[in-house]
């Protein structure tokens, strides 16, 4: 039977990013566990997204993101683009992407993108571009960014993740075990122990 792990997150969010990288190291040997994304924009539109030249952003990174990162060996750098994008589009690509088998691919692709790599993921060229890298069709999938039934569906995520009180990325909910935040790989053993 799989043990499945669900992980609300946004693709701008650099503890999203830390959480990712424990959880798949959690379950590295664990062919038996999958781990499912869920959506939650941190600032979906119209609400203004983070400029990394507004002091409080780089303040903020040294001394939450980095000493974080440092601590779970996780490589990552506070992106250029500003403002930060919106990731409406990403999240709509990763319902595709997701129809076609290649979630977990993709999602990553698209975080290293931005967090490793300093890529524009609001641009549907850079989107594009990154989904035929995670083995995807990329004339399909740019279709699929303009898709009015993908727009709903990531309408209806957005929905679920306000019915189910998330206000923090990452939540990562294992059986009835919520985790609010970064967990570390024991926590994350434990849960699937106790689910």
């Amino acid at each position: 039977m799989t043990a499945r792990i669900h992980v609300w997150s946004d693709y701008v969010c650099p503890f999203s990013l830390i959480a990712d990288e424990v959880i798949g190291r959690a379950i590295a040997e664990r062919p038996d566990v999958e781990v499912v994304h869920h959506a939650h924009e941190l600032r979906p539109r119209p609400a203004p997204t983070l400029r990394p030249e507004d002091p409080h952003v780089p303040d903020t990174w040294q001394r939450a993101v980095y000493p974080l990162a440092r601590r779970h060996d996780v490589p990552l750098r506070l992106p250029s683009t500003s403002p930060q994008p919106n990731t409406e589009l990403a999240f709509r690509g990763a319902l595709y992407a997701a129809d076609h088998g290649r979630a977990e691919v993709y999602h990553r692709r698209v975080r290293v993108a931005f967090f490793r790599e300093d890529l524009d993921i609001g641009d549907p060229v850079v989107l594009t571009r990154l989904a035929g890298e995670a083995g995807l069709d990329p004339t399909a999938y740019a279709a699929a960014l303009d898709d009015p039934a993908y727009a709903e569906r990531h309408r209806e995520a957005l929905a679920e993740s306000v019915r189910l009180d998330i206000t923090v990325t990452p939540t990562i909910v294992i059986g009835t075990r919520r985790i609010e935040g970064v967990a570390t790989e024991d926590v994350i053993h434990q849960a699937l122990h106790d689910a």
